[in-house]
């Protein structure tokens, strides 16, 4: 454990043995996407989410065919300052890999400290430049970034030079009303050391569901990043077929899901509705490691994952639980909720039904 009993580390209750005797490398990442380049597959990632994307998440579709998985968007300067922020935003075990910790910061001496205390329980280091809610812009983080290419460029190089040999860079970048600055923009952030870069193909301003994500803007970014640094394509997919279609079009090394796959974890099985085997297996996670998890995100990501499986009205009736022993009940009212052990725990192909 932690020589400062800092609450960040979570053992592995299938091996008994910490991360840290198994370190996580940068290794893993580049390996797997030298192998989707080569072979012209995509790589399948998930999207970091707040609220969402915790060890009991990323567990989930790791086991319904996700390769990437990312933490949410935590915040630089409070990580490297308070053990209670770590404990509440991070935990990690040995199946939670490759694993990239996703940071919101203004200055690059807050991010490379947080990124020294998670370097040993992940592959990779995320900085968020996209996020366009005010409350983290007014802070100089997220998408504030997109006007503060020097500031940035300090932070790729600064985190390359300190972690490059230990750690992949990434970026994830919205596109700037001008295709020809957001250019300059990804060559700028590629000759700091970026490793990846993930594109969200939306201006600050567009919202999700409303605007389409521009599929041009990133084909034609692909063609501005240097060959040696992987292009990851984000953005309105909803299906195996869309994540295929998206790749093809763009020339993207990964495509990244966000809606798409919160509300059906197993998207890229080539699944279109959640099996009822994915309510299973997150509530085992849940049960397992969502110690540092409110309630609150665990009703929130159940109305969604049951999308298809549930009626709106019943969905909406997950909200009434107080508890995960009332929200398991509730739950197997309408289907059997096995757990592990159990015949048909988990299996895909086995529904559950009760009505």
């Amino acid at each position: 454990m932690n020589d400062n009993n800092d609450p960040l580390l979570v053992i592995d209750s299938f091996s008994g043995e910490e991360v840290s005797q198994n370190r996580p490398t940068k290794r893993d990442l580049l390996d797997l996407f030298s192998h989707a380049r080569s072979s012209a597959t995509p790589l399948f990632i998930a999207a970091p989410m707040v609220r969402y994307s915790k060890l009991p998440y990323r567990l989930l579709v790791r086991a319904l065919n996700t390769q990437i998985t990312y933490t949410p968007m935590m915040l630089a300067r409070e990580f490297k300052n308070s053990a209670q922020a770590r404990s509440s935003e991070f935990s990690t075990c040995r199946s939670d890999r490759p694993l990239i910790a996703q940071f919101g910061a203004s200055n690059s001496a807050d991010l490379l400290a947080a990124a020294r205390i998670v370097a040993p329980y992940v592959s990779g280091i995320g900085i968020n430049c996209g996020c366009p809610i005010r409350d983290q812009t007014a802070l100089g983080i997220g998408a504030a970034l997109m006007g503060r290419l020097d500031t940035l460029v300090d932070m790729v190089s600064t985190l390359k030079t300190a972690l490059g040999e230990e750690l992949l860079v990434e970026v994830k970048i919205r596109i700037h009303n001008d295709i020809e600055y957001t250019k300059q923009f990804v060559q700028e952030l590629a000759g700091a050391g970026a490793d990846v870069v993930s594109i969200h193909g939306r201006r600050i301003k567009d919202r999700s569901g409303v605007v389409p994500a521009d599929l041009d803007a990133i084909r034609t970014l692909r063609s501005a990043i240097p060959e040696h640094v992987y292009l990851v394509a984000n953005g309105d997919c909803f299906s195996l077929d869309d994540a295929y279609r998206i790749a093809k079009y763009t020339g993207a090394d990964g495509i990244m899901a966000a809606r798409g796959l919160l509300q059906n974890p197993a998207l890229f099985t080539g699944a279109h509705i959640t099996p009822w085997s994915a309510i299973e297996l997150y509530c085992a996670y849940v049960s397992a490691y969502g110690g540092n998890m409110k309630f609150q995100h665990v009703q929130l990501a159940l109305v969604e994952m049951t999308f298809g499986l549930l009626t709106k009205q019943e969905r909406q009736l997950i909200r009434q639980t107080r508890n995960l022993d009332q929200l398991y009940e509730f739950l197997n009212k309408y289907y059997i909720l096995r757990r592990p052990g159990q015949e048909f725990f988990g299996t895909l192909t086995y529904s559950g039904f009760r009505r």
